[in-house]
């Protein structure tokens, strides 16, 4: 795995001598952030040796570097599942590609299923800790201490300051956002209405098919974490489990898009 993070990171640096501070990865409908990137280089997906093709609707294939304000950022415009066939540790490879190339800083967002009563379709979430129920661990197997200790402290997967920051930035805005536990699965399937009744017996307060192995990953190698999620989909009735679709999901984060962009915009430019 090392040999081929080096690979392809000097891949990449080679082609285009750009050293990324902040790494961002878009999740489902929430790919129109790049507009907000000066951007100075594009690169698809099948492009680069040994990184895996996104399969997904809604999510483009291709990272994207350029600058905003003055902090240099690499994009993944579409990112991976394991849903998708692969493996945890192909899912995870674009994270320890960014971190080979300079990022010590990594945002997430994602789409994500409500069972908090007090969420509403559209709505914001800060994630500010995760459930690990994936069927696989992105650290199973041999620890290349190269990357990070074998055990790693998951105290505070997602930085408490980057956090503050947000909800500061979020209050200038005008933008109401949410606190929540993020639960991840394996997905493809969406939720029974008994899922999401477990999910919230868990303890938490929305539930996805992603974000939870790349932070496992950007905590190994030390990386400060910030997660954001859209409500596109509320799990607490039959009939809201009934009406949710993939399309669905990403008309609602498309309408949110906006908010979740100029949030994220200004974090990177004032944290």
């Amino acid at each position: 795995m090392w040999e081929k993070v080096q690979q392809t990171a000097k891949y990449i640096t080679d082609k285009t001598g750009f050293v990324p501070r902040y790494g961002v990865i878009l999740g489902s409908g929430l790919g129109g952030f790049t507009q907000d990137i000066a951007v100075e280089h594009t690169i698809p997906y099948s492009e680069l040796p040994n990184f895996p093709v996104t399969t997904v609707e809604g999510h483009t294939g291709q990272l994207v570097f350029g600058k905003i304000g003055q902090n240099t950022v690499v994009a993944m415009q579409g990112r991976f599942h394991y849903y998708e066939g692969y493996s945890m540790q192909e899912v995870t490879f674009a994270v320890r590609v960014m971190k080979a190339l300079g990022v010590d800083k990594l945002i997430v967002s994602n789409a994500s299923g409500g069972v908090n009563p007090f969420y509403k379709v559209g709505d914001v979430v800060i994630i500010y800790d995760h459930i690990n129920m994936m069927p696989e661990h992105p650290l199973r197997g041999k620890n290349d201490e190269r990357f990070g200790p074998r055990f790693v402290n998951m105290s505070e997967p997602y930085s408490r300051k980057m956090i503050s920051k947000a909800k500061e930035i979020a209050v200038t805005q005008g933008t109401d956002v949410k606190d929540g536990i993020y639960l991840g699965l394996q997905g493809p399937t969406f939720e029974t209405l008994s899922e999401y009744r477990m999910v919230k017996i868990l303890g938490a307060d929305c539930v996805g098919m992603s974000t939870v192995p790349e932070v496992i990953v950007a905590r190994h190698m030390g990386m400060e974490c910030f997660g954001i999620s859209v409500i596109t989909d509320m799990g607490d009735t039959q009939e809201g489990v009934s009406n949710v679709s993939h399309d669905e999901v990403l008309q609602a984060a498309a309408s949110a898009e906006p908010k979740v962009r100029a949030l994220i915009k200004e974090l990177i430019i004032k944290y």
